[in-house]
């Protein structure tokens, strides 16, 4: 990350981001206690705005990410938005953004566990692009880490500490070559990669694991099955997936709201399709960054602006 932010909302008010500090006893620092969300606003050039995406579902995920942790935070979706609108225009941002809300257990000592203690929030933003950087013509492989388990740790909540869980998949891929991984249930079907939502397209059909095989629940994900059968007309399956069955996909890609929509052309050494991104990809990134930037009036309702 080459920019760090300029201010974060912290105890309560925007301060200068060197003053967001927290001690090394922070309960979140010690035992992963914390939950967050990633958020995206795209700049409207010939608006001259800013546009956060999707601000409420991305919120609403969020503040269930925290009711898993027994967090009361006091806020709404409402107040998040604004808080977030505030930051922002004291960053005056006029490029693509990224933001993270992140909710924590702030006491400072030793012991495990949920209740009983103070949760606190902050919200940080920077300038952001791409976070996969070969994001047309990628090459996955199939982890041999398994995804958490809805009984371990809540899969549908992005809890900060189950992310030790993506962060050795992802490591182990990068070290090997790969510029993602793919990780397995436990019951052997895909679930997901280490932070983005996975998708085939297979005979003119779009694939998607369903939320019950341990996966996010993307905004983004979520976002790319409305625009495929509403814009492109397609069929749209969220069922299991096997591992040999991706190996027959004639299109791949993986979605979040940091790598946006991200083509595979390989996986495990294993051409995808024509080796090239094909044309669903294709077609699904530019209606993506259309949405994302205001220019679909029918999905404007997706968009909240910044700047008056």
């Amino acid at each position: 990350m080459a920019d760090l932010p300029n201010y974060a909302f912290f105890e309560g008010k925007i301060v200068p981001y060197s003053e967001a500090k927290v001690s090394v006893l922070t309960h979140a620092l010690n035992y992963g206690t914390a939950a967050f969300g990633g958020i995206r606003a795209y700049w409207n050039e010939s608006e001259k705005q800013l546009f956060i995406f999707r601000t409420a579902d991305h919120y609403r995920r969020f503040l269930n990410s925290t009711k898993l942790l027994l967090m009361e935070l006091g806020h709404s979706v409402e107040s998040l938005t604004e808080t977030t609108i505030e930051l922002l225009r004291t960053e005056n941002y006029h490029c693509d953004v990224y933001i993270r809300p992140l909710a924590y257990k702030a006491d400072e000592g030793i012991g495990v566990k949920l209740h009983g203690l103070r949760d606190a929030l902050s919200i940080v933003s920077f300038p952001y692009t791409r976070m996969i950087a070969n994001d047309t013509n990628g090459h996955i492989t199939i982890s041999s880490w398994r995804r958490v388990d809805d009984n371990m740790i809540p899969a549908r909540g992005k809890i900060s500490g189950a992310y030790a869980n993506s962060a050795a998949a992802k490591s182990d891929a990068v070290r090997a070559g790969f510029d993602e991984a793919i990780v397995l249930n436990q019951d052997g079907h895909i679930s997901e990669g280490s932070a983005m939502n996975f998708f085939i397209v297979k005979d003119g059909v779009l694939i998607t694991p369903p939320s019950t095989d341990n996966i996010l629940e993307g905004i983004t994900r979520r976002t790319v099955i409305e625009l495929a059968r509403q814009e492109m007309g397609m069929k749209v399956e969220e069922r299991p997936l096997d591992r040999t069955e991706v190996y027959l996909a004639d299109e791949m890609f993986l979605t979040g709201t940091a790598a946006q929509i991200s083509a595979a052309t390989r996986i495990d050494y294993r051409t995808v399709g024509s080796g090239a991104m094909g044309p669903v990809v294709s077609r699904l990134r530019i209606l993506f960054d259309e949405a994302v930037r205001g220019n679909l009036p029918q999905y404007r309702c997706w968009n909240t602006p910044v700047y008056v």
